[in-house]
């Protein structure tokens, strides 16, 4: 898969020479930053590429808006920071759809962020979500759709 960013699709050749020679390498991946700004997207990525955050949760509505398909398990994705810098490559393990108020505790914490506790998860997920409700004219709700993704860290480029 072409991505136009040569340090994207030269990390993306790092991570299938990475491969065993008698593995069938992937055919697409999809590179993409968490969040919705800089700081966010910077600090989200090296929780991912550290392996603090193993889980992320996104708005169905927005899939929906943007006639984009779920990401299913078996994904590869390249997470970036905001700029386009390629961090490390994940496996999507798990996806499901719970409401806003039907996240759990264990789910929090393997969002990694803040005191990873669901307090906190819900206090800083609201706020988000609110955006992107905004953005794509719906109402925030406990009971909007949220497409739950466990991942599992595939490829770093640091001797993996």
């Amino acid at each position: 898969m072409k991505n136009g960013n040569p340090a994207i699709e030269d990390f993306w050749h790092a991570y299938l020479a990475s491969l065993p020679p008698d593995a069938p390498p992937p055919a697409a991946y999809q590179a993409w930053h968490l969040g919705n700004n800089a700081d966010m997207a910077d600090r989200l990525g090296h929780l991912v590429k550290t392996g603090v955050k193993t889980a992320t949760c996104s708005l169905v509505w927005v899939y929906e808006a943007e006639q984009e398909r779920l990401p299913q398990v078996g994904d590869l994705s390249i997470i970036t920071t905001w700029d386009g810098e390629p961090l490390c490559v994940i496996e999507t393990t798990q996806t499901e759809v719970k409401a806003f108020d039907q996240v759990d505790e264990q789910f929090a914490y393997d969002e990694g962020e803040g005191d990873r506790s669901l307090a906190y998860w819900r206090r800083v997920h609201e706020e988000f979500f609110a955006e992107e409700c905004a953005a794509i004219g719906r109402q925030p709700s406990h009971a909007m759709p949220l497409l739950c993704e466990r991942f599992r860290l595939v490829f770093t480029g640091q001797g993996d």
